[in-house]
């Protein structure tokens, strides 16, 4: 049962408050690789409370559930008042998910745009994919400034 899919939704307050919502995999026991991509994340510096923008790319291979994608939507988007070091808010979603949804594999990578000149990419994951995964890469190239 999902809580979000087809009803309206309002933004939670914290990712604590945030309920993500996990459907049965349509195509248990075949490997394959899910990726979502959101471009515009943001939170909050913990220290400044200036906001931190980031590119988050997260591929899963489903186990016996998949997540719902309003529900991470919103998980995602409850992180916009949220304040934490970039490290946090990248392995923390990375967490919650594998904990929750037990997936075969996960991986994120958390593409943070400088502040103070410093670009910070923080990368996690479960383990190693498995071994006949066709893994793309995550198609972000390094900060490279105005060069």
């Amino acid at each position: 049962m999902t809580l979000h899919l087809g009803k309206a939704s309002t933004l939670p307050a914290s990712p604590d408050e945030a309920t993500l919502d996990y459907v049965p995999n349509p195509r248990v026991g075949r490997l394959y690789a899910v990726r979502f991509v959101a471009p515009e994340f943001t939170s909050l510096c913990p220290v400044t409370g200036q906001p931190d923008f980031a590119h988050l790319v997260i591929d899963y291979v489903p186990g016996e559930t998949i997540v719902e994608s309003k529900s991470l939507k919103l998980f995602l988007g409850s992180f916009r008042n949220h304040a934490a070091f970039h490290e946090d808010c990248t392995v923390g979603i990375g967490e919650r998910l594998a904990k929750e949804m037990k997936p075969v594999w996960l991986r994120i990578g958390g593409y943070w745009y400088p502040r103070g000149g410093i670009p910070i990419d923080v990368f996690w994951q479960t383990g190693a994919p498995p071994a006949e995964l066709w893994v793309p890469d995550q198609g972000v190239p390094p900060y490279r400034g105005r060069g």
